[in-house]
Formats: C-alpha cells, structure tokens, sequence
C-alpha cells in the first residue's frame, strides 16, 4: 500500500546546479559553426550534456550546450536572464470538457481531482514552480468556481519571494468593448489578454495545457527556444505509426525547424510524414521505432512575434495548433521543434482519466511518479490527519489523506482524500475521489433517523471497475459491476453515467441500499 502525501506549495524548492554570468553574445561565424554542429547529429548524439568550445576571432569562446530530449538528466541548463524574470506561464483552462462530462458537471476539467490529493491543474503549475516559473496565468470560462477556489487556497501567497513577485492568478472569459464574446479557441482566449501580458517585462510567453499529465523542465524547453534563435518552439512526442494516425504531425528539416503539418494523416500521408528524429536528440534504436512527431499543444513564443501574430497577422485566428502555428511556418516564422521523450496524457476523455490514474499504481514503477524530490507536484495544503487502516486488506492502491477504511479489501484503485469505506466493502480496479468535507457522528445519526445515507461506501458494497466523484452516497449492499458490459449509457436522474464500459458515479450522487449497476 502506497499513500500520497500533500505537498504544501509553500515548500521551498530545491536549489539546482547553475552556472554564474551572462554568455557572451555568439559572432557571425559563431552562428556558422553552430548550424555545422546541427548539420550533423550524430556528433551531437555524442556529445550530449557536454559544453562545446566553439574558438572565434576572438580571445573567447562561445559555449553551446547540445539540445537533448526534454527528460535527459544529463542535460544543465543556462539561462541567462533566468526564467523568473523572463518568462510568462500562461495556462489554458479548456472548453467545457464534453468528453469528461459527468467529471465536469459542476467543474472545470483542470479541477478535476487526481491521484487522491491533486488536482489536474497542479501539474502544469509544479512545473512552472519547478522549473523556476513564477508568473503564472490560468485562463478559465468554464464552472470554474473550484478552480479558482483551490488556484487561491494553494498559491495564494507570494511564490517567488518579494523580488520576483511570484502569482498564480486565475482570468475568467470577460466582455470587453473590443470583444463582447467568451473565448473561442486557446488563440483567441489569449488575445483577449494580450493587454495585461505585454505589459510584463518578460522575452517569452510559455503556452501549457490546463489538462496534460507529465513532468517536464520547461527551462530546457526554453533554452533550446532560444539557441536556436526560434519565433515559436513546439513541444513534440515521438510516435510510432500505430499512434501516429490519432495526432497532428509534424515534419522538420535537417535543424529541426518545422515545414510541414498534417490532421490526423492516413496511408501515403502518414508516410510522407516521416522525420529523422535523430536531428532531436533520439538514439538511432529509438528513431526508428518512432519516426514520427506529434505536436503536445505546448509551446514557447518571443514575445514580439506573439503580439504580431496575434494582432496584426493573424487577427481572426482561433486556434494555435491547427491555425496560428502553420501560419506562422507559411509567412517565414523560424518555427522549431522540440522533443520530450518521457510519459505524457492528454486527460480527454473518461477512458484516459481512469487509466491515467490507475497508471500510479503499476508495479514497479507507476506511468507518473509523485514520489520525485527535486520535481514535486505541490497542492494546497489540508492539514487532514493521516489515513487510518482498521483490519482491511489492501493491495497495489493509493491511499489518500484523513481516509477511514474498516475491514474491508481494496485492490489496483485510487482512494482519494478523506474517504470513508464500511465493514465488507470491496473495491478494486476503482478510483475513489473521497470527499470535501467530513460529516459528524451527530450528523450521521440524523441521517439515520431519517433513513438517509452517509458520505463513503457503506456496507458489502462492492465496486469494480469505476469512478466514485466526490461525496457521493452509497448505500449498503450496493453492486456497481456492470456485469452486461453496457459500454454507454446517460443515467444522470439515477446518479450515474456509463462511458466506455467505466461507471461513473456523479458528485453528491447518492445511491440507495441495494442499487445494481
């Protein structure tokens, strides 16, 4: 048994090696020997995470770190000004989440809960924090009343200190004389802010997802941004062709710059799509297994070019992904890729979700750790007592904080915070997002009297193979098994919803004493 505790926000992050002093500024035959240097990747296979003296004209020399994939831990980065002072975070909510509906009835999806004591937008900002990003926006429009409520619980306080100023402040979707309407794509929702983000003496503008589950140094990603004098950078997945087809792929040049975009391709278009991924930093095994590279929907801009793309370029542009980036590549935009290596989820839909959270259960070692001391994912801090653990049998699970299991087996599930699981109850392949609050003996009492129900999972309750929302109510005796293998179904008046053969049970959800699902 595993159990995850909260990070507080507030924890100081761990010093990382850096190097003193500002580079000197790279001469014309600088540039040269540098694009030599990328003309040729396999000398810069071999030479990753060691700094090349390049020799000029002059008595100095430059220093170029070779680019590598965004998870290599030999690579350091060298970022002069630092990312505190010369980087914006801006953080994209997402539509109304249709696909995670009913996990986004009454919330937006980067407030959905994950891995028992987070919440999906905790990710994103961790690896801001992490990566020494202290100005942070979140851009939202949809219920996101419990996003800006944890937003403000967990980084309400200054972040970076006094000298930096250090914020994570929430934008909602405004009317505004310039623009009555709600944010029509993730282009768009940052036009609408491009009066409050220039004014940021900041030289980039770091796009993320409020909804993608990873770890990544987004110093790393800024750094190749710039060695390579790019407009924009794309963070990109290597792909083999059977996942290839389900993303839009892109195909670079000998540099690495990006030429070419194709939706979803198919047949000979998927062919036509193949890149030499070795010019990013893959092994010659690797790149052939992938030789694809899909676009992560991250992405790093100049500033300038931003606020020109945005205003004078492209000003009916929605989109980055499908509408602003390929333009930027048609008009002449230095438009790189960047490659990340490591585990990566976009939680779109239910399916992924559920698979995305059980994925940290896996022996030895789950999809995404929490358990990472110089990377942590912070959260806002709840001060619940620990888990308490009366003769149950537990097996492969997370336990979450302030929960009370009696007697019963869990087995491969999630058990988020404060939850309450009766006498005989049995969970397994299940996630169990817990409760916000915890009701009182005297408030159980009462219920009793009345016939009620109780927060938790009550007695010889057995569950298997689904989500639990928060507060839900379940009676005892109750069987959620969906033994007929219904794959969908929309049963919202009794509670409950069927997606992909994944029961999900509503938040506040109550199911009486009996129920068969």
């Amino acid at each position: 048994m595993a159990a995850i505790a909260s990070a507080s926000p507030r924890t100081l992050i761990p010093p990382r090696p850096r190097h003193h002093g500002a580079a000197p500024s790279p001469s014309t035959s600088d540039v040269s020997s540098l694009r030599l240097l990328r003309a040729h990747p396999r000398h810069v296979r071999r030479s990753r995470g060691v700094s090349i003296s390049m020799p000029v004209a002059r008595s100095r020399s430059f220093v170029f770190s070779p680019r590598a994939v965004a998870d290599s831990k030999s690579s350091q980065t060298c970022l002069d000004p630092d990312a505190s002072t010369s980087v914006l975070g801006i953080i994209l909510g997402g539509g109304a989440g249709t696909r995670l509906y009913p996990l986004t009835k009454k919330r937006a999806k980067p407030a959905v809960p994950l891995g028992a004591n987070y919440r999906l937008i905790d990710i994103p900002v961790s690896n801001c924090l992490n990566s020494n990003i202290s100005k942070i926006y979140v851009l939202t429009q949809f219920n996101s009343a419990s996003l800006n409520r944890h937003l403000s619980r967990a980084y309400g306080s200054n972040i970076g200190g006094y000298k930096n100023e250090g914020f994570v402040e929430v934008l909602a979707a405004q009317q505004s004389p310039d623009n009555p309407n709600w944010f029509q794509g993730t282009a768009d929702a940052v036009r609408q802010y491009l009066w409050l983000f220039e004014e940021h003496n900041v030289m980039e503008f770091l796009i993320l997802a409020g909804d993608h589950l990873y770890r990544m140094d987004y110093e790393k990603f800024i750094q190749a941004h710039r060695e390579t004098n790019a407009d924009i950078t794309v963070a990109a997945l290597p792909m083999d062709e059977k996942r290839a087809t389900a993303f839009g792929l892109m195909k670079i040049d000998e540099e690495g710059r990006i030429i070419e975009f194709a939706e979803k391709p198919k047949g000979e278009q998927l062919k036509a799509m193949m890149v030499d991924t070795t010019i990013l930093g893959l092994d010659d095994v690797r790149a052939k297994e992938m030789p694809y590279i899909a676009s992560m929907g991250i992405y790093v801009f100049s500033k300038d070019v931003m606020l020109q793309l945005l205003r004078e370029q492209f000003p009916e542009a929605n989109d980055f992904g499908s509408e602003v980036i390929p333009g930027a590549t048609s008009i002449g935009k230095r438009v790189q890729a960047y490659l990340y290596d490591g585990y990566w989820e976009d939680i779109g839909t239910i399916a992924a979700f559920y698979n995305a959270n059980l994925g940290i259960t896996k022996k030895p070692m789950p999809d995404f750790s929490f358990y990472d001391r110089f990377a942590p994912i912070y959260t806002q801090p709840r001060h619940l007592p620990p888990s308490k653990v009366l003769d149950a049998d537990v097996t492969d699970s997370v336990i979450g904080e302030g929960c009370v299991i009696k007697n019963c087996k869990i087995n491969h599930s999630v058990v988020g915070l404060r939850s309450c699981i009766s006498e005989g109850a049995i969970i397994e392949d299940s996630l169990l997002m817990g409760a916000d609050y915890y009701e009182t003996e005297a408030d159980k009492k009462l219920l009793a009297e009345k016939g009620g129900i109780p927060i938790g999972i009550g007695k010889n309750s057995c569950i298997r193979r689904a989500i639990i929302d928060k507060n839900a109510r379940i009676g005892d005796n109750v069987k959620i098994l969906n033994a007929d293998n219904v794959q969908e179904a929309a049963r919202e008046t009794d509670g409950y919803f069927i997606k992909g053969g994944i029961v999900t049970v509503i938040k506040d959800a109550l199911l009486p004493s009996g129920t068969v699902i």
